[in-house]
């Protein structure tokens, strides 16, 4: 009996090591093509690693204040693109984490041609603390101000939205009915920090089944989160700025320009003390964890790694530093990033 073609869709976590999954994919194209495996390419015109982003939001209409032109139409040619590869094909972007129910079994409905090729989930995920502070941090990455007591507060309250992207038991159980089988949704996990970083990489490969031989290349992008100088230094900077460097603000992409791309912040992030979870909010953290890794032994997904990964390890609260205190080196910084935005605003024609 002939094995049908088989599609593999990561669908997240956000801050889950998504970037890098992908980075590494969109490298080994070439080779993993030649091998059977395909990474669907976008047009020259719309940039080719694009298209899977771009698909995702079609698929479950969340703009993130792009226009219509940016994503119609780019669902079907993914789906174009996979009914037509006989062999495997990978495909991998956390917008996906956002889909609905109804967008859930519409895309494994249509990504697998109506029983024409097996579908596989896969959800990558860390353990919640250190993905509830880059959530904050990568927030601070795209003109957030918030301060980082408030995010947790309204994580722990149930108002935070990306929390519903964490959610294994929401997010899993969702897919899981829309594949029809618990066997082919697999939840792998991160090792804790300061593990084997080329284990996620690893894990993947061995649900996509791919040898590790046909992607040789190492990834030339990852989305590191910044130190706690750095975090510090954005916030000031954003305050200043009053929401402009939002997504669809005027001042975004200067923003991006001038502190990502030039590097203004006080110092660098290898050298900055990380941000921690404030140990204060740990016995709910820990609580929630125990609740969604109790409905995944329960549910019969396919666990590639080790539940226990997902623990927040304890931080002694003597050691915390809390990253809404601003050092005055932080606010100079500000000031001078702020001067460097309005120039390069001005350079660009801007206001």
């Amino acid at each position: 009996m002939t094995a049908l073609p088989r599609v593999v869709l990561h669908v997240g976590a956000p801050k889950s090591g998504t970037t890098y999954v992908q980075s590494r994919m969109q490298r080994n194209h070439d080779t993993l093509l030649a091998h059977g495996v395909l990474v669907p390419q976008g047009s020259s015109e719309d940039g080719p690693a694009t298209l899977m982003f771009r698909a995702a939001l079609d698929l479950t209409g969340i703009r993130l204040h792009r226009g219509r032109a940016y994503t119609d139409g780019r669902w079907d040619r993914l789906v174009e693109a996979t009914r037509a590869h006989p062999g495997t094909t990978w495909i991998s972007d956390e917008a996906f984490v956002r889909a609905d129910d109804a967008a859930a079994a519409r895309a494994v409905r249509e990504l697998g041609g109506d029983g024409a090729a097996e579908v596989h989930v896969v959800y990558t995920a860390r353990d919640l603390g250190r993905a509830l502070v880059s959530a904050w941090l990568e927030n601070l990455k795209h003109g957030g101000s918030e301060p980082f007591a408030k995010f947790l507060e309204r994580a722990r309250t149930g108002g935070l939205k990306v929390l519903r992207g964490f959610a294994l038991d929401t997010v899993l159980g969702r897919w899981a009915g829309a594949v029809g089988d618990p066997a082919r949704v697999h939840l792998v996990t991160l090792p804790p920090e300061g593990g084997d970083r080329t284990l996620l990489w690893t894990r993947f490969l061995a649900v996509a089944r791919v040898d590790a031989a046909w992607a040789p290349l190492e990834a030339v992008r990852t989305n590191d989160s910044v130190g706690l100088a750095e975090a510090q230094f954005l916030r000031a900077l954003n305050e200043r700025l009053g929401g402009a460097a939002r997504r669809g603000g005027p001042l975004h992409a200067a923003v991006r320009d001038v502190v990502v791309s030039r590097g203004l912040s006080p110092r660098s992030a290898t050298t900055s003390a990380k941000v921690r979870l404030d140990p204060r909010h740990e016995p709910w953290v820990g609580a929630l964890t125990e609740r969604w890794t109790a409905w995944v032994r329960a549910s019969g997904i396919d666990v590639v790694g080790d539940l226990a990964e997902l623990a927040t390890v304890p931080l002694d609260p003597a050691a915390w530093a809390d990253p809404d205190v601003v050092v005055p080196d932080a606010l100079a910084a500000a000031d001078a990033a702020l001067d460097a935005v309005r120039r390069a605003r001005r350079r660009a024609g801007g206001a």
